[in-house]
């Protein structure tokens, strides 16, 4: 009796620390949501980064403290769809998605409708035990987020006269692009077993330190173009490198 009422108890109790983090994500999608709102796209884009970084920092703390629990799944998701999903898909509207009408308001709903999909079904294959932690199935909806944002901030490398023509066209396919590689099987990689904490060899930190320099010399154009090589990464893997394999392992599996 008194096992269950313990267990009872851990089931109706959650971790404080690590939805802390969930909810300053969520607390800055939603600042970035009323500043697109109010035409401030620059500070809309950086609220969508920094939420993406306390949505990181959430998942590092639950898994380093022993804090994760199905709570926190399901807050993360939500507070994930607001930041990532319905926030992007304001700032881009209200951006240049605008002008184009029905088919602006289609594209703006797509990224939304497609988040959602993308997060149940990481919900629902989060809770089998055969699902691999190496890959994300789908393009992760905080990688779209970002990367509308990203897109916002790459604008000013461009001359104006060739944004205002370009730009509008090139954001409406990249919104389309966004929804569908979300609900794709395209394999993107987690990164998750790359832990910080851990023991990595002395090359791994000279690397960290000549990336963390490039970055800051120009974040926006040096993360724009990271985003870009993370997005392109998953088609080229699952497409060209995985079948490769495939036909690499049928002979061994022959002599074997």
């Amino acid at each position: 009796m008194e096992e269950k009422m313990t267990q009872s108890r851990a089931r109706r109790s959650v971790y404080i620390l690590p939805n802390l983090f969930t909810t300053a994500s969520l607390f800055a999608g939603f600042l970035g949501a009323l500043w697109a709102i109010e035409g401030r796209f620059d500070m809309t884009a950086l609220a969508i980064l920094f939420s993406c970084l306390f949505d990181g920092l959430d998942g590092k703390v639950a898994r380093l403290t022993g804090t994760s629990s199905d709570f926190g799944v399901q807050f993360d998701s939500l507070s994930d769809l607001v930041a990532f999903g319905v926030t992007p898909a304001i700032l881009v509207y209200q951006w240049q998605l605008s002008q184009f009408g029905r088919l602006g308001i289609l594209a703006a709903f797509m990224l939304v409708a497609c988040g959602a999909l993308r997060l149940a079904r990481f919900n629902v294959m989060s809770g089998a035990t055969s699902s691999s932690k190496k890959f994300f199935i789908g393009l992760p909806i905080p990688a779209a987020g970002c990367m509308i944002a990203l897109f916002f901030m790459f604008e000013r490398y461009l001359p104006d006269d060739f944004a205002a023509v370009v730009i509008p066209k090139v954001c409406l396919i990249l919104v389309y692009l966004l929804s569908f590689l979300m609900v794709s099987r395209v394999r993107y990689a987690s990164f998750k077993e790359f832990g910080l904490v851990k023991a990595h060899p002395f090359s791994a930190m000279v690397t960290a330190m000549l990336l963390f320099v490039v970055v800051a010399s120009e974040p926006w154009l040096i993360g724009f173009l990271l985003f870009t090589a993370y997005l392109i990464s998953g088609p080229i893997y699952t497409y060209f490198i995985l079948p490769r394999r495939a036909k690499l392992r049928e002979p061994l599996q022959e002599l074997s």
